[in-house]
């Protein structure tokens, strides 16, 4: 008998369908993988089994018995214990009070039984000893915590429930390999004792090591049910990614295009990066590519001056180039989108005129405005990506999300940049939008810019990259191209398989 049993879980979210058929059986005392890309529905689909989300059709059965949970602490009672992959603790309080949170020992009179609140803590806490290191202790605050610690105390409070099905969506994301191992210890520990384990992970070398079978989801079903003894990497990726479609060879430049290389990137260094060289010759199109996180950001940071390298070297047309601060990165021709409007992009309050002229007056180190002659200058590279606006001298705040983003983009245009950094730029713009951009950075590659693109959905990257790096864990894992430039090597590489 099945611990748990998923069957057709449905779920949309306003017009997103996030779940269409979500299918999942947990036997009792096993390790269960849930793989699939990013989007395919497998935390929502761990959230609707924990009581997170309330499904929209489908059914969810415990020991046969179908149930309805109306929260999460519905489904704690029945045994179900979710590790989020966004940390829910309370950065303000020890690591005890998270640890007991809701669910404190009691005195007689009702009080928190504070020493057997502390004597738990310590119990959990030694499960991690000799890889967590001093600093994880029961008074530590959780703000003063690394982040492998603070993860390890997120584990913590989900084995503190003693779930009889523990699921974990990405809970070694932060760990070191020591302390993955140790968490994978802990569950074979629990399987013996009968405890079932739904993991999520974006690495397949984990899942193959610890896992006794494998789901498979793509497009928000669930596409294959696999014992990991009788299956490869292969087909595990084969599942995830579905038929793959070559891009067309007439779209990529040829390999002579690479011969002479605009920016040169050797062996760099920084606190997310790990050793990465590169080189990207003008004219051509770089995709970096990998799962979210895994240092694609922070290396066009560190190349723009906002996270500088800390070792290695970069040249620019033959010549050394490390800029400390994104002053020295526009003057030397590089300009930077960021997908982050609020955070990387936006002069609040500002117009949309002083919005577009910003990188401009930096690159040519105007010291007057004329407008006379910037404002046409810049009405002309926002029209260019079809920006709605009344006025230039409008507000950037009155301004869609998606038209804010164009501004953005269209800043740098103006600047006439040598090399083009776009940090997963088309976040919050529209299709049209998006074809517009292809098509001036096309229109800047002819001209001779060097462009390295950064996006979350690996689509772009293969419609429109020559070449795509794939970064894992702040360093490039393979260089894709030609007859490797496709959904199926892109995938195996992000997850930790070498193309």
């Amino acid at each position: 008998m099945a611990l748990l049993e998923a069957r057709g879980v449905g779920k949309r979210f306003g017009a997103v369908v996030a779940l269409s058929d979500g299918r999942l059986r947990v036997e009792a005392g096993e390790i269960h993988a849930l793989l699939g890309a990013n989007g395919c529905g497998k935390s929502t689909l761990c959230k609707t089994v924990a009581g997170a989300v309330a499904p929209d059709a489908g059914t969810i059965a415990i020991d046969a018995e179908p149930r309805h949970f109306r929260g999460p602490r519905d489904a704690e009672r029945a045994g179900i214990a979710l590790f989020y992959q966004e940390l829910s603790l309370i950065p303000q309080l020890s690591v005890e009070a998270n640890l007991g949170l809701g669910h404190e020992p009691r005195t007689r009179l009702g009080f928190v039984d504070r020493r057997s609140s502390r004597a738990r803590a310590r119990e959990l806490i030694a499960l991690f000893e000799g890889v967590a290191g001093p600093d994880l202790t029961p008074e530590a605050l959780i703000a003063d915590l690394t982040p492998d610690l603070r993860q390890i105390v997120e584990i913590l409070k989900v084995l503190a429930r003693e779930p009889r099905l523990l699921i974990l969506d990405e809970a070694t994301a932060a760990l070191d390999g020591r302390q993955a191992e140790r968490l994978f210890e802990i569950l074979r520990r629990r399987k013996g004792e009968g405890v079932s384990t739904l993991m999520i992970s974006h690495r397949l070398d984990e899942v193959f090591a610890v896992a006794d079978r494998i789901t498979v989801m793509r497009g928000g079903a669930t596409v294959a049910e696999l014992a990991t003894a009788e299956t490869d990497r292969n087909t595990v990726v084969r599942h995830m990614v579905g038929e793959t479609k070559l891009r067309p060879a007439a779209g990529r430049r040829p390999p002579a295009a690479q011969a002479k290389a605009g920016l040169v990137v050797a062996h760099v260094s920084n606190p997310r990066l790990r050793d990465v060289s590169l080189r990207v010759a003008p004219g051509e199109i770089v995709g970096l590519g990998g799962l979210q996180g895994q240092g694609q950001s922070a290396f066009l940071q560190g190349l723009f001056g906002v996270l500088p390298f800390s070792s290695g070297a970069v040249t620019l047309a033959g010549e050394a180039f490390m800029p400390a601060r994104p002053a020295d990165a526009i003057r030397r021709g590089l300009a930077y989108v960021s997908g982050d409007r609020g955070r990387d992009a936006a002069l609040s309050g500002r117009s949309i005129f002083e919005n577009l002229i910003a990188a401009v007056l930096v690159r040519e180190k105007r010291a007057l405005v004329r407008r006379s002659v910037l404002v046409p200058r810049a009405a002309q590279h926002a029209d260019s990506l079809r920006t709605k606006y009344a006025s230039l001298s409008a507000a950037i705040g009155t301004l869609s999300g998606g038209n804010q983003q164009k501004v953005f983009i269209a800043r740098w245009l103006a600047t006439g940049p040598r090399v083009v950094l776009l940090d997963d730029p088309t976040k919050g713009i529209d299709l049209a939008a998006k074809a517009d951009l292809l098509a001036i950075m096309r229109q800047l590659a002819d001209a001779g810019a060097s462009i390295l693109i950064y996006s979350s959905e690996d689509a772009e990257l293969l419609e429109w990259c020559d070449r795509v790096a794939v970064f894992n864990a702040g360093r490039i894992v393979a260089e894709l191209a030609e007859n490797t430039l496709d959904p199926f090597h892109l995938t195996r590489a992000s997850y930790g398989e070498v193309a």
